[in-house]
């Protein structure tokens, strides 16, 4: 098959990037691959360094004061689409899965028209009438990247098309538990020679991630425990209104941003127990994955799909959503059964052997394709 993966991000795109990356890598070994991203995105630079993956710069501008730019745009995206006759063309936002069809409408040039997949990676409602005409004309197929996203999609105008559920996969022999003796070196390196019980997480340090409830929530445990932790968040540094939050609440000591990482695995082994505590956006999370094949339990809050990943009190644990006292109880929980962590986290790795593995989420996808025809 000939197949085209589009996304809109201009920057690093978070888990856009690694699913598209992924796809990509896997898939070029029998299928010609071909990636649209903006000049510039993470995106094109990691497919373009791919082995048999053809990677183009294209922008994709969205909104209205944006026409002109929005003209160019679908013009050299159309000339793409008529170049290389692709089977699919397999889009991971409204921002592409709009020029996509711009580009397409009219064609009368094309050979035929392509396929049309669109990857739902969000848990943003799906509602107006951009949606209803894109879901009647322009979309064959809907991957979920998770049961809840599905469940979502069926109550959604995309209800019409063909809709499965392909859960987000990650390489497991590269995110993998380190040796005791490494993963206790890279402990000294990020948090000194405390033996505080490290919080940690690599989903980054946007507000929906949850982790400033984390923080809330320490600030209300006793001192005594509250002295016991430590929190590594990678990521952006935080704005200065969070830091300055986090000084009133007194845990400046407490709390550490590594900055963004080439590489969260020297961090991730420092970690007793990871986190992604979203309330909004989120479907799956890579990261919680990525901590959880590395032999980390995890503390996730119960928004969309982040419960299929753990069986609470097994691989980790699960609180309501922005409840801080829930959260602050899971923290003493944790605490308090340090020394069954051990067996939390390769519980969690087992798990990831079994379900998260990036050969699954490829060949599932493919699946998928070929069922389009």
């Amino acid at each position: 098959m000939k197949l085209l993966y589009t996304n809109f991000h201009g920057g690093d795109g978070g888990g856009h990037t690694t699913y598209v990356v992924a796809l990509a890598r896997a898939l070029a070994a029998r299928h010609e691959v071909h990636v649209a991203a903006p000049a510039g995105s993470r995106l094109l630079r990691e497919a373009g360094a791919l082995p048999g993956v053809h990677a183009v710069a294209q922008a994709f501008p969205n909104g209205l004061k944006q026409l002109r730019a929005r003209m160019q745009a679908q013009h050299a995206l159309a000339a793409l689409l008529r170049a290389h006759d692709f089977d699919l063309v397999h889009v991971n936002g409204s921002a592409d899965h709009r020029l996509v069809m711009a580009a397409l409408r009219g064609r009368a040039d094309l050979k035929r028209r392509p396929r049309i997949v669109l990857t739902k990676h969000n848990s943003k409602p799906m509602t107006g009438l951009g949606h209803w005409w894109r879901a009647r004309r322009g979309t064959d197929q809907v991957i979920a990247v998770c049961d809840y996203t599905l469940r979502d999609l069926q109550q959604s105008a995309y209800r019409r098309c063909r809709l499965d559920t392909v859960h987000n996969g990650i390489d497991i022999a590269h995110y993998t538990p380190w040796p005791v003796e490494a993963a206790e070196a890279e402990r000294r390196r990020w948090i000194g020679g405390t033996p505080a019980l490290v919080l940690g997480s690599n989903a980054g340090t946007a507000l929906y991630k949850g982790w400033m409830d984390l923080v809330e929530a320490l600030a209300l445990l006793p001192a005594p425990l509250r002295e016991q932790v430590q929190v590594l968040v990678a990521g952006k540094p935080p704005a200065a209104a969070q830091q300055q939050r986090i000084a009133e609440l007194g845990l400046t000591d407490r709390v550490r941003f590594p900055g963004l990482l080439a590489d969260v695995r020297p961090a991730l082994a420092a970690i007793d127990v990871g986190f992604v505590l979203s309330h909004d956006v989120e479907t799956i999370s890579f990261a919680c994955r990525e901590m959880m094949a590395m032999g980390k339990p995890v503390l996730v809050s119960d928004y969309a799909g982040l419960p299929e990943n753990v069986e609470d009190g097994r691989e980790g644990l699960i609180v309501p959503v922005r409840d801080r006292a829930a959260i602050a109880a899971a923290v003493e929980t944790l605490l308090a059964q340090r020394a069954s962590l051990a067996a939390m986290g390769a519980a969690a790795r087992a798990r990831a052997e079994r379900e998260f593995g990036i050969g699954l989420m490829v060949a599932r996808t493919e699946a998928v394709y070929g069922m389009l025809g």
